[in-house]
């Protein structure tokens, strides 16, 4: 156990850090504590209480106000294990002069391989397929999957994780459009064809797949009337953040065949209830917000949040690209442009 006396404490939000993470930390002076599985508020105040923590390092559950405001006056930075920051309430940090930082890339090739892993699944119609196998079905000519080869993919957002979507897509012989209002300049940095409006977009995406930022320009973004814009038995593909996608509007689209199928790896509330119609329904393929949880995924976001810790605590910037979000506890000349 590392001494909790003369070491200022880091405190992760999740049951564990990978062994990297936590090396890193304490060979930079800090002790390392985990929470116990996914934390409520009143465990993560519980434990900041006992800790006085000068850094939280954010993997579950919600970091509001109250929580920044129980960690005062030590607490000088909220690390995003990941590049996603809807579990940090970005104004109230902004507001009490905190950093706030994300590993931004760190996961992008384990998220964009498990898109296309759903989306391969889904367009080879594989779970009917399998489920008649283990019912005993024999059946080589009374079903038909697609061809991927040719099939327009449609991607809301360009950045690390989309454009890598992109190129998978386009070595298997999709077309690709992209949709980023974000992205600079005119024409894309990779493959595929840039469109100007997500209509223009939606109307041709055979397979949608997201991979935007949950902000509140994007919070319901694909609802009903986005759905029905596509082609009729399009696929989805969400791995970016459920509240991007109005649920009940899924479903529904779903039921009626405007939607053939869904890959959904985020929900709107995590954990996802047991009795969520998401779990049951045929033609789901639900996955548990897992699309970074690889080995090398789950090493580079809790590498790349250790890092920005130690850069912030030692008042330099994050060597991460696009590491920092709220610039609040770093020195006026390392503030970021």
């Amino acid at each position: 156990m590392t001494d909790t006396i003369t070491r200022p404490n880091v405190l992760v939000s999740a049951a564990k850090l990978a062994p990297e993470a936590v090396a890193m930390l304490e060979q930079a002076g800090y002790a390392v504590h985990c929470t116990t599985g996914y934390p409520s508020e009143e465990e993560l105040l519980a434990a900041i209480a006992k800790l006085r923590p000068v850094a939280l390092l954010h993997r579950q559950g919600l970091i509001n106000g109250t929580v920044m405001d129980a960690a005062a006056p030590g607490l000088r930075v909220v690390a995003r294990h990941g590049a996603g920051i809807d579990g940090i309430d970005i104004p109230a940090a902004r507001a009490r002069g905190l950093t706030v930082t994300r590993a931004a890339g760190a996961n992008s090739r384990s998220v964009a391989e498990h898109a296309m892993a759903l989306m391969l699944f889904m367009l080879k119609d594989m779970p009917s397929v399998v489920n008649g196998m283990r019912e005993g079905l024999w059946e080589k000519t009374s079903r038909t999957t697609r061809d991927i080869d040719g099939m327009t993919l449609g991607l809301v957002g360009y950045g690390a994780i989309g454009s890598k979507v992109a190129r998978y897509a386009d070595a298997f012989g999709m077309r690709v459009l992209a949709y980023d209002p974000y992205l600079p300049g005119d024409a894309l940095p990779g493959p595929g064809e840039r469109v100007a409006a997500l209509p223009d977009l939606l109307r041709q995406a055979e397979v949608l797949s997201l991979h935007c930022p949950l902000e509140p320009e994007t919070r319901g973004l694909i609802g009903a009337a986005e759905l029905a814009l596509l082609p009729k038995g399009a696929i989805l593909v969400h791995t970016a953040r459920g509240g991007i996608v109005d649920q009940e509007a899924l479903l529904a689209a779903l039921d009626s065949g405007q939607v053939s199928w869904a890959g959904v790896d985020v929900f709107a509330k995590e954990p996802l209830e047991v009795d969520s119609p998401f779990r049951s329904h045929p033609r789901v393929v639900p996955t548990p917000h897992l699309a970074a949880n690889t080995p090398r995924g789950a090493t580079g976001m809790a590498c790349g949040a250790a890092e920005s810790i130690i850069a912030v605590l030692a008042e330099r910037l994050p060597a991460l690209t696009g590491a920092v979000v709220v610039p609040g506890g770093l020195p006026a000349h390392l503030v970021p442009a």
